[in-house]
């Protein structure tokens, strides 16, 4: 629905608003959808692409405009550009109910599918159907904790599908190469391979040990500060395949 402006104003459809109470005031301006997120996020840089209209608002849907005396008192300043960045950077995105429930539906789908890339059956090795564990995560009680994005909640998402689901999962390994020189792979070998889930290659060279292990993520950094303290530079650990499934 367009939003009703005055007749000297253009009519805005497809807007998003975003809220600033400062001074005692409140203070609107009309922005473009999901243009907001990306001027935050420095993915869009020109001003114009994001405001519908370059006006501080007191009502967007109402189109009143703020007055002069308000914008000075509350920000120091009657320079809209200033005014609409700072509104932009702080402001509250308005978001209707229907938007917010299709913005988590979203992001829930968006995290089914990142937990489906990562995750497979212990007992084949293979990754579920993203449908399978939005089921799970049904079961699980999990809930898409609103303004955080998908990525940072697919590790808390991961744990309590496999506290609370009855889904058989577990991360998926990671696939790395282990090259060091002759001369550490004597002193660290054991160290290295500790941690694997399995060790698929394992060659001693004339100069070179060369190795390539299924290990869990989470040894990843545990390997790396283990070459960067031990060799100085001198050894090697290189990803092959981040999520390892049967058959890849």
């Amino acid at each position: 629905m367009p939003i009703n402006q005055p007749s000297n104003q253009i009519k805005l459809t497809n807007v998003s608003i975003v809220r600033l109470k400062k001074g005692g005031k409140r203070f609107e301006i009309a922005c473009y959808k999901n243009k907001v997120q990306e001027w935050r996020s420095g993915v869009e840089t020109d001003i114009d692409d994001v405001l519908q209209i370059a006006n501080v608002f007191v009502n967007v849907s109402k189109g009143e405009l703020a007055k002069h005396q308000d914008l000075q008192k509350a920000f120091g300043s009657t320079d809209t550009n200033t005014i609409v960045k700072e509104i932009l950077q702080k402001g509250e995105l308005q978001v209707g109910e229907k938007e917010r429930e299709h913005d988590l539906s979203s992001v829930r789908r968006e995290i089914a599918t990142l937990v489906a890339e990562k995750c497979v059956d212990p007992s084949t090795q293979r990754p579920y159907p993203v449908g399978v564990i939005d089921k799970a995560m049904t079961e699980a009680g999990f809930s898409v904790r609103p303004g955080k994005n998908a990525k940072s909640q697919v590790s808390e998402c991961i744990k309590l599908l496999q506290t609370n689901s009855k889904l058989p999962i577990q991360r998926a390994r990671m696939r790395v190469r282990v090259s060091l020189p002759r001369v550490d792979a004597e002193k660290l070998r054991a160290k290295v391979v500790e941690g694997a889930d399995s060790i698929e290659k394992d060659e001693q060279g004339a100069d070179e040990w060369e190795a390539v292990l299924l290990i869990d993520p989470s040894q990843f950094r545990i390997l790396n500060d283990l070459l960067q303290k031990e060799c100085k530079g001198r050894g090697r650990l290189e990803t092959l395949t981040f999520a390892a499934t049967a058959g890849s």
